[in-house]
C-alpha cells in the first residue's frame, strides 16, 4: 500500500518541539478575538437551550512554585490579602452572572476548581469562597464537584474542609513518584508528601480520587516510569489520568530552549511517550482498570465518571470564573482577561472581565464535538445525525478513510472507534477534521 499523507506527516514527528499538542477546544484559541466580545455578552441575554446542562469552573491561579512545564496562568507571589481580593472578585463575577437569562433557573450539574492550585487556599478562604458561591448558584443538584490538589498543600484538616464543602472528586497532581524527577521538573511537592496526602484523602472518604501522571517528563527512564506505574497500581485510586509531556511556548523549558537556540525539547520523544502510556494502560488493565479515553483509566466505569469532561464534550454550557478562564455558553466561546490586575479592575469597575470571544459556525460546532468525543476513543454516528443532521461517514469520508488506511480507525456498527494505536495519537489525529484555515494556525 502506498504511504498516505497522514503517515508521511507523522514520520519525523518523533522529537518533542515547542508548541501545544493537547487539543482542548475548537476552533483554536488563536481565532478568538476581542472584537467578538459583544457576541459573548449578547448570548448571556438569551434563555438556555432546553435540557442543556450548566457547569461551573473556577480558576484558582495560586501556587507554591511554578513547574517548569506549566503554561497556565499562575502566581507564586501573592499574599493572603491579595488572594482574598481575588476571591472576592470571583464572587462578584458570579454575582453578575447569577441573574442573567442564560442561567435560566438552572443549577450546576458539575463544578470544577482548577489551577494553579486550588488546595493552596486556606480553609477559611475555601469556606468563604464556596459559601458565597452556593448562595448565588446552589450546588445541591451537582452530580460532581472536582477539586485539583498539589500533595504538598494538604493535611487532614484541609482535606476534611474540602470534603465538607461538597467535593466529590479529588484530583491529585502527582505527575511522578520519583523524587529526582519531581525536582528536575520544578514540582513543589516531594515523593513523601504524595503518600501522606493520598492516605489522608482516603481516610476522609472522598467518593472518587484521581491521580494525574505525566509521561515523558525531563529525566525520566523506562525503569523510573515502570516504578511510577507500579506505585499507582499499588495505591489503587479510582482513576488515573496520564498526559503526554508537551512544551507550550509560555513555559520555562521553552524559554531555556529559546535562549540556547534549541528546537528540540529535553524530554522524551513522542514515540517513547506513547510507549510509556501504552505500558501504563496495560498494567492498569491487568489490575482491573478500564481505559475510558486517550488519557484515563478507571477502576469501575459503572461508578467512576467524569461529568465535567463528558457533559462539556457533548455541548454543555460552562461558565468559567476567574483570570484567564474559558466559557462556553449558548454555543459561544469566551475567555476572561489573561492577567489578575485587569481581571480585578474590570469587576471593580462594574464590568465583566471578558477579553476575547468567538461564535463558531454550525460546522465548527459540529467539528468541536466530533474531535472532543473522539478523545474518548469512539464516536456515535447516530448522535451526530440526530443533533446536527449530518452523516459523519459522508461529510468526513476522506478524513475517516485516511485514518482507516493508516490502521487507527475501525467502523463498528454505529460507532467510529479508534484502536489503541489511534487513541495514543488522538491529539494529532483529530487535526484531520480541522477546517483548512485552522490546520496550520497556532493553536493557543
Amino acid at each position: 500500500m502506498a504511504t498516505t499523507r497522514l503517515k508521511l506527516e507523522m514520520i519525523g514527528e518523533q522529537e518533542t518541539k515547542a508548541g501545544n499538542y493537547f487539543v482542548s477546544n475548537y476552533p483554536p484559541y488563536s481565532f478568538w478575538k476581542p472584537d467578538n466580545v459583544a457576541e459573548a455578552l449578547a448570548v448571556q441575554e438569551q434563555p438556555p437551550a432546553p435540557g442543556n446542562p450548566l457547569g461551573l469552573y473556577l480558576h484558582i491561579p495560586f501556587c507554591r512554585k511554578r513547574c517548569h512545564f506549566c503554561y497556565f496562568r499562575v502566581y507564586t507571589d501573592k499574599n493572603a490579602a491579595e488572594i482574598l481580593r481575588y476571591i472576592d472578585a470571583a464572587i462578584a463575577e458570579l454575582t453578575t452572572y447569577a441573574s442573567k437569562p442564560f442561567i435560566g433557573g438552572r443549577k450546576p450539574k458539575f463544578v470544577y476548581f482548577g489551577g494553579g492550585t486550588p488546595s493552596y487556599l486556606s480553609t477559611s478562604q475555601l469556606t468563604h469562597l464556596t459559601d458565597s458561591m452556593k448562595a448565588l448558584l446552589p450546588w445541591d443538584e451537582a452530580e460532581e464537584v472536582t477539586f485539583e490538589c498539589e500533595p504538598g498543600t494538604l493535611n487532614e484538616h484541609k482535606l476534611t474542609t474540602i470534603r465538607d464543602i461538597g467535593v466529590t472528586r479529588l484530583s491529585l497532581g502527582v505527575e511522578h513518584f520519583d523524587e529526582r524527577i519531581l525536582k528536575l521538573n520544578g514540582r513543589a511537592h516531594g515523593a513523601k508528601e504524595i503518600d501522606r496526602a493520598y492516605n489522608f484523602a482516603r481516610s476522609v472518604g472522598f467518593p472518587q480520587i484521581n491521580i494525574d501522571l505525566i509521561a515523558g517528563m525531563m529525566g525520566d527512564t523506562d525503569e523510573l516510569w515502570e516504578g511510577a506505574i507500579a506505585k499507582a497500581v499499588e495505591l489503587l485510586p479510582d482513576s488515573v489520568t496520564i498526559y503526554q509531556m508537551e512544551i507550550p511556548y509560555n513555559t520555562t523549558i521553552f524559554a531555556e530552549m529559546k535562549e540556547g537556540g534549541n528546537e528540540i525539547a529535553p524530554v522524551a520523544t513522542w514515540a517513547k511517550k506513547r510507549e510509556w502510556v501504552q505500558y501504563a494502560f496495560g498494567e492498569l488493565e491487568k489490575a482491573g482498570y478500564t481505559v475510558t479515553s486517550g488519557y484515563t483509566a478507571v477502576r469501575d466505569p459503572k461508578t467512576t465518571r467524569f461529568c465535567y469532561r463528558d457533559q462539556l464534550w457533548a455541548g454543555a454550557d460552562l461558565l468559567g470564573l476567574g483570570v484567564a478562564s474559558f466559557s462556553h455558553v449558548g454555543g459561544v466561546h469566551f475567555q476572561n482577561q489573561h492577567n489578575i490586575d485587569p481581571y480585578i479592575e474590570k469587576l471593580t469597575g462594574g464590568e465583566l472581565p471578558i477579553y476575547r470571544a468567538l461564535k463558531p459556525t454550525a460546522e465548527e460546532s459540529l467539528i468541536r464535538e466530533l474531535i472532543l468525543q473522539f478523545k474518548l476513543g469512539h464516536v456515535s454516528v447516530s448522535y451526530f445525525q440526530a443533533k446536527f443532521g449530518v452523516d459523519l461517514r459522508e461529510r468526513f469520508a476522506a478524513d475517516l478513510g485516511e485514518l482507516t488506511a493508516n490502521g487507527y480507525l475501525e467502523v463498528q456498527g454505529d460507532e467510529l472507534r479508534l484502536n489503541r494505536e489511534g487513541l495514543l495519537r488522538v491529539d494529532r489525529l483529530v487535526h484531520e477534521f480541522f477546517l483548512p484555515q485552522h490546520r496550520d494556525a497556532r493553536y493557543a
